[in-house]
């Protein structure tokens, strides 16, 4: 299977890989240091992939502040397009298959259907647009990748939404969650298994996949679970978009559509609700 390293190790996702590779008993995994691993220094990549010659390279790198993107273009789109870029190009030169993630927030999400990887990207966002480029730099650059786009992303690591509700929970008697934004929560770890799943076995059926975990529930339905699974006693008032204004604009609707996923990669994919109750029981 050769050697696999992971950019990105010390965020959301990179910690979820850590655990499941140890899960697995996966020591072919390397996580290199943020020092030596930033994906917009070029000549540390090149180090790294001389040193390692990895199969896989997986990028969880990204910038994913989506508010504050709106004013930070640039280093957005350094992070999101260019580091994508100076991975894919390695990759090519070191024939290593790249494994990135992107967002369902490269859509426009104004319509009412689960989106497949062939619906028309269209960000209304910084962030998305970003992340879009970087889609479109790596499919110049290499042939031989996968672009995973995932959506509501949580675990036990980092800061995320179900570690704030749980917080604001206990500390509030009442919050007030938008109701008009609908999508799919994703257990990062969930995410993990499909990478290494693709990963154990060699798929070269490259390309753009959707993964979330199975189910829909906008952010209110979301939180809702979250109280009751976790027996914490909160009201909840559900709210339109318009009464909580951010900087950047969200998909209104960005269910996608992971039939592609399922049928070329061969996973199994939870329903969120079943998830939740993972993640939970083990915070």
């Amino acid at each position: 299977m050769g050697k696999i390293i992971v950019f990105g190790a010390s965020g959301q996702l990179g910690q979820c890989l850590q655990f499941v590779a140890n899960e697995g008993n996966n020591n072919d995994i390397i996580f290199p240091a943020e020092d030596q691993a930033n994906i917009l220094d070029t000549e540390k990549l090149q180090a790294v992939f001389e040193q390692h010659q990895p199969a896989y390279c997986i990028n969880c790198a990204a910038y994913t502040a989506v508010d504050k993107a709106e004013d930070d273009v640039d280093l957005a789109r350094k992070i999101n397009r260019d580091g994508a870029e100076n991975l894919a190009k390695l990759c090519a030169q070191f024939g290593t298959t790249l494994i990135h993630i992107s967002t369902d927030f490269v859509f426009a999400g104004t319509g009412n259907e689960p989106l497949s990887e062939t619906d028309e990207a269209a960000p209304i966002s910084v962030y998305g647009l970003t992340k879009l480029e970087g889609e479109q730099v790596i499919a110049k650059q290499t042939e031989c990748y996968f672009i995973l786009r995932t959506s509501w992303l949580y675990s036990e690591y980092a800061n995320n939404f179900v570690k704030t509700m749980l917080k604001l929970g206990r500390e509030r008697d009442e919050l007030r969650i938008i109701w008009d934004q609908i999508g799919t929560p994703t257990y990062a770890i969930d995410l993990a298994g499909c990478i290494l799943t693709i990963i154990e076995s060699q798929n070269e059926q490259y390309g753009i996949y959707h993964y979330s975990n199975e189910g829909v529930a906008s952010w209110y339905d979301f939180a809702t679970a979250i109280f009751e699974l976790s027996s914490t006693t909160v009201r909840t008032v559900p709210i339109r978009t318009a009464e909580y204004p951010t900087k950047a604009t969200r998909p209104a609707f960005s269910v996608m559509d992971k039939t592609k996923a399922k049928t070329n990669l061969g996973v199994a994919i939870p329903h969120w609700r079943e998830s939740l109750k993972v993640c939970l029981s083990r915070l």
